[in-house]
C-alpha cells in the first residue's frame, strides 16, 4: 500500500480507501441488496491486513447499520485507521430520508454516529450532500463542524458532492480538509473546475465511485440485469442504451489494461489516483476480493499519452 497526506492539514491515508455503502445491507441508503454481515466483517479485516487505513461510511448507509458493522469490525484497531463518516441525511420513523445541514442537526447526528461506531472521536466528518431541503447555508453547517472539532468529537472536516461556490462559502468559515466527489474514468466532470480548485486551496480529495458502481469491473455485458432492489436497475448508466455505451467503452479500456498487464479495475483506480489533487480512491467493497484485486493499482504509473487515450475513450 502507499499513503498520501489528506490536503494541507490532514493525516496520511492509504491511496485506496474502503467504501462501505453496500455493507449497510438491503433497503434505502444501501439499495445494493442483501449483504452477509460476516462477509462484511471479513472484508474490513482483509483490507486492514493489506494496509488499507482509510474507511469511509455514512450514517444513512443502511440507516446506521453500516456504521455499526464498521465499528465492530475495527474494534481493537481504532488507532490504526482513519475513520470517516457523513452527516446531513436524516430519516424519520417511516425511513423517509431528508437533507438537513442545520447546526443542531449536525451536532445531534455526530453523537449518534459516535455511538454506532463505538468510538469517542471521528477522524473525518463529512457533510454528505448540500442541504437543498431546509436550505441551511453552507456556513451554518461549517459552524457546527467547527464546534465539533473544538469539542474533540471530530478531527477533520469534509464535505461531499459540493461544487466550487459551496466550497468557497464553507472556506469563509473554516478550512475544509477534504472533498468527496464522484470521480472515475466514466465520470470525469470534476477534472475541469473542482479538482484544480481543491489543489489550489489545499483541500484533500477522496474520490468515490472509482469503478462507477461496477461499470469498470469489466464484468458487464449488454445483457447484464440488476435485481429490482438494486438502485442500478433504475440508473441510466447501468441500463438500456447507457449500459451499451459503457460496455463498449470498457471493451476499449480492456485493450489498454491488457497492454499494461493489469485489469480494468486496476486501470480505473490508477487513473483516479494519477490526478495530483487526489489523495485516495474509494473502492466499494462487499467481499475481500473487491479490495485485494485492485491493490496492484498502487504501483501503476500512467504516462500522459495513456491518460489521453483513456480520456478519449470516455468521451466517445
Amino acid at each position: 500500500m502507499k499513503y498520501r497526506k489528506l490536503g494541507k492539514n490532514g493525516p496520511e491515508i492509504s491511496i485506496i480507501g474502503f467504501g462501505s455503502w453496500a455493507i449497510g445491507g438491503s433497503g434505502w441508503a444501501s439499495a445494493w441488496g442483501d449483504q452477509d454481515d460476516q462477509l462484511s466483517h471479513d472484508s474490513v479485516r482483509a483490507a486492514l491486513d493489506v494496509g488499507v487505513t482509510f474507511y469511509d461510511t455514512a450514517a444513512v448507509y443502511g440507516l446506521g447499520y453500516s456504521e455499526e458493522i464498521i465499528g465492530k469490525a475495527l474494534k481493537g484497531d481504532r488507532d490504526k485507521v482513519v475513520l470517516a463518516t457523513k452527516c446531513g441525511l436524516v430519516w424519520n420513523e417511516n425511513q423517509t430520508i431528508s437533507k438537513n445541514g442545520t447546526f443542531d442537526s449536525i451536532i445531534r447526528e455526530a453523537e449518534s454516529s459516535l455511538r454506532r461506531l463505538g468510538t469517542d472521536y471521528i477522524d473525518l466528518y463529512q457533510m454528505h450532500w448540500p442541504d437543498t431541503d431546509l436550505n441551511a447555508p453552507a456556513e451554518e453547517t461549517m459552524r457546527a463542524m467547527d464546534k465539533l472539532v473544538q469539542d474533540g468529537k471530530i478531527r477533520y472536516v469534509g464535505v461531499s458532492n459540493y461544487n466550487v461556490p459551496l466550497l468557497e462559502e464553507s472556506l469563509a468559515v473554516r478550512h475544509v480538509d477534504a472533498l468527496q466527489p464522484p470521480y472515475s474514468i466514466l465520470r470525469p466532470a470534476v477534472e475541469k473546475e473542482i479538482l484544480p480548485f481543491c489543489l489550489e486551496k489545499g483541500i484533500g480529495v477522496v474520490a468515490y465511485s472509482s469503478l462507477t458502481s461496477g461499470l469498470l469491473s469489466g464484468n458487464y455485458t449488454y445483457d447484464t440485469k440488476f435485481e429490482p432492489g438494486d438502485w442500478r436497475s433504475r440508473n441510466a448508466a447501468h441500463t438500456g442504451e447507457g449500459l451499451r455505451k459503457n460496455v463498449d467503452r470498457v471493451d476499449k479500456l480492456k485493450v489498454i489494461a491488457a497492454r499494461l498487464g493489469i485489469s480494468v479495475p486496476q486501470l480505473a483506480v490508477a487513473y483516479v489516483v494519477a490526478h495530483p489533487a487526489i489523495t485516495s480512491a474509494i473502492v466499494g467493497v462487499r467481499k475481500p476480493s473487491h479490495i485485494i484485486d485492485v491493490l496492484p493499482a498502487v504501483d501503476v504509473t500512467l504516462d500522459e499519452a495513456t491518460l489521453s487515450e483513456i480520456r478519449a475513450i470516455a468521451a466517445i
